[in-house]
């Protein structure tokens, strides 16, 4: 009887990002935000492996993120070759992000920005991109990065634009955000009618976020099982 391959942990921010990364050898931990994340994967990996805790092949960060190079439109997909921590870069695995650019050839490899907040202001997103020169940002690579290097496992993190360098979040959309990341329709709707200007580019970051959702299935489609991580299974 031989052992199952190791499972990939893949590392998302909202539920509809872990859907589409759900498959066979793949388990998810979700966010929003990198306390979430940090919880879920410590939940997972603190246990030693053995016949109740699989052993990992590796942590993937899956999902979504916000541009800080102008030159990324929505849709675009970010290959991370490390990610940025507070003033640390944390480098992701040599051969994993070889792997996803030969599955991604329009894929842009670059720094990814971790941060604990979201980035709304197209000034805040542009100020990082000249400072740090990271060309994408999101709540969740850093710390699934550093789970990464605590346990000793290989890190990757591959994620599509939704909102553009040059897109302000409204205010609106922010209000209507639940704890977990979901929509909360009735907030959103009392927020934007104090500032009904931002229906404008409210019905635009819907129509970025499809693009981004349809490029996420297609880039999901093509990592095929695992993302991609070629890594030895375990023996008989």
């Amino acid at each position: 009887m031989t052992t199952p391959a190791p499972s990939v942990l893949a590392v998302c921010g909202l539920g509809f990002e872990a859907a589409i990364a759900a498959g066979p050898g793949v388990v998810t931990v979700c966010g929003p935000g990198p306390a979430r994340v940090a919880a879920g994967l410590e939940a997972l990996l603190a246990a030693p492996p053995g016949a109740q805790s699989p052993a990992w092949a590796g942590i993937i960060s899956f999902g979504c993120a916000g541009a800080l190079d102008p030159a990324l439109a929505a849709g675009s997909c970010v290959v991370a070759t490390r990610v940025l921590t507070g003033d640390e870069l944390i480098p992701a695995d040599a051969a994993w992000v070889r792997t996803l650019l030969g599955c991604l050839p329009g894929a842009r490899p670059g720094t990814l920005a971790g941060l604990d907040g979201p980035l709304a202001s197209s000034g805040a997103k542009i100020a990082l991109w000249r400072d740090s020169g990271a060309c994408a940002v999101d709540m969740e690579s850093h710390a699934a990065a550093l789970a990464a290097r605590r346990h000793r496992l290989p890190f990757a993190a591959c994620r599509v634009v939704l909102d553009a360098a040059s897109r302000d979040v409204p205010s609106c959309a922010l209000a209507g955000m639940r704890e977990d990341g979901s929509c909360a329709p009735w907030p959103l709707l009392r927020a934007l009618a104090t500032v009904p200007g931002e229906l404008g580019p409210l019905l635009a970051l819907a129509l970025d976020a499809w693009r981004a959702q349809h490029a996420l299935r297609q880039v999901r489609a093509r990592l095929g099982a695992r993302f991609g991580a070629r890594l030895a299974a375990p023996g008989p």
